[in-house]
């Protein structure tokens, strides 16, 4: 046996080990690495408005507690405002159901020539099976729907920790991060901190600015129709159609649908009309105007990015990923090199041919003759000459 392959076993031995161990840490702390990236994103986000802050004197801890202050309160308050919209309408519908029920009873009784009551129908459902088993799979899950709340309270209190401190103590971490790498990285790291800062917070912040002239579009909607609880469906709009991407908006619509279906079932499809309609607004007026300087990316490539980000990290991928890939295309400009575009037809999509020729005989033609400018010379005719006198 060589020398040297007891120690390469064990060494490849010792290799196989780690990797394990690695794969089995990362596969248990995954979760606590998600939180860390999403505070290190909302940690980007309120950067603008902190350094303004702690520019103007402010310690900047302070500076980060009255930001994260206003974001609670407004979260407190558009919670409470939904909250009380949907005890308000669950009452409602309860109070109503009986008439509902009886409605629908008489509507399939002089469609079908049946004979039904809405005694039968509630004795029938109240005593079913499925309801009964459905009321034990409630009991039973009690415990774990609590548990679930309790973890969502958790993973948001750390995710709130986290963000806080890279916030208030963004110089310092910069600082430490520059301490261990040589000069002319540490520039690279910190213009990539300046540009992740500004397509972010941009991204945020114009994402805030639509969803104020989408809730205020649609408050005026709702208020003309006479739609109960108009303020708080118009935030609802506002935030969910402008922070879920992709399919925010038709989940924002619904329920305004659903509310205005109980008063009238037109308003519903004016409500629906006006949410497509809005939405081509937005798409193709609105949003290239505020995004342009912020988060300048082609609008397949933000597709895109949000169903990787989504098939990688689920639904917080999706909020991330458009901010995260605008960042990477600004930082990456600036290292690829680019050139003069030549003045041809075909770069705007106009191909000069004729009529009924095909571009593999016009390359035929231009091989047999090359001086005669693709064939057009030998075509053109010619001039008439003095013609001799009889």
């Amino acid at each position: 046996m060589p020398a040297w392959l007891p120690r390469a076993m064990v060494l490849a031995l010792a290799l196989y080990a780690c990797f394990r161990l690695g794969s089995w840490a990362f596969d248990q702390l995954i979760g606590l690495l998600i939180n860390v990236l999403i505070a290190f994103f909302l940690a980007l986000a309120i950067e603008p408005a902190v350094g303004r802050m702690s520019a103007r004197g402010m310690r900047r801890g302070l500076a980060t507690f009255l930001v994260f202050l206003a974001i609670l309160i407004a979260g407190a308050g558009f919670v409470v405002l939904l909250g009380s919209m949907l005890a308000g309408q669950i009452v409602e519908m309860v109070e109503e159901f009986p008439k509902y029920l009886d409605s629908v009873i008489n509507w399939v009784n002089q469609n079908f020539h049946t004979e039904l009551s809405r005694v039968e129908v509630q004795d029938s459902l109240l005593h079913s099976d499925w309801l009964q088993k459905y009321v034990q799979n409630s009991a039973t899950g009690v415990l774990d729907v609590s548990t679930t709340v309790l973890g969502g309270l958790f993973r948001l209190l750390t995710i709130s920790l986290f963000s806080f401190y890279f916030a208030a103590d963004g110089p310092r971490l910069r600082r430490g991060l520059c301490s261990v790498l040589p000069p002319a990285r540490q520039a690279e790291v910190l213009r990539a901190w300046e540009i992740a800062v500004d397509k972010t917070g941009g991204y945020l912040y114009s994402r805030g600015l639509m969803a104020l002239i989408s809730g205020i579009a649609h408050y005026i909607l709702l208020v003309f129709l006479d739609v109960p609880y108009a303020p708080a469906l118009a935030v609802w709009v506002g935030l969910v159609s402008q922070f879920i991407p992709t399919i925010g908006t038709y989940l924002a619509g619904a329920l305004p649908m659903l509310i205005a279906f109980t008063i009238d079932p037109w308003y519903a499809l004016w409500v629906l009309g006006f949410v497509v309609i809005y939405q081509q607004f937005e798409n193709y007026v609105l949003q290239p105007k505020l995004t342009s300087k912020t988060v300048d990316i082609h609008p397949a490539v933000a597709f895109g990015s949000v169903i990787a980000g989504t098939a990688l990290m689920g639904a917080v991928g999706a909020l991330i990923a458009i901010p995260a890939v605008a960042t990477l295309q600004a930082f990456l400009g600036a290292y690829v090199k680019r050139y003069d575009v030549t003045d041809d037809p075909r770069v705007h999509g106009r191909h000069q041919r004729r009529r009924g020729e095909s571009l593999f005989s016009r390359q035929r033609r231009a091989a047999r003759d090359p001086g005669s400018d693709d064939g057009e010379d030998a075509e053109r005719p010619e001039a008439p000459g003095p013609q001799p006198r009889g």
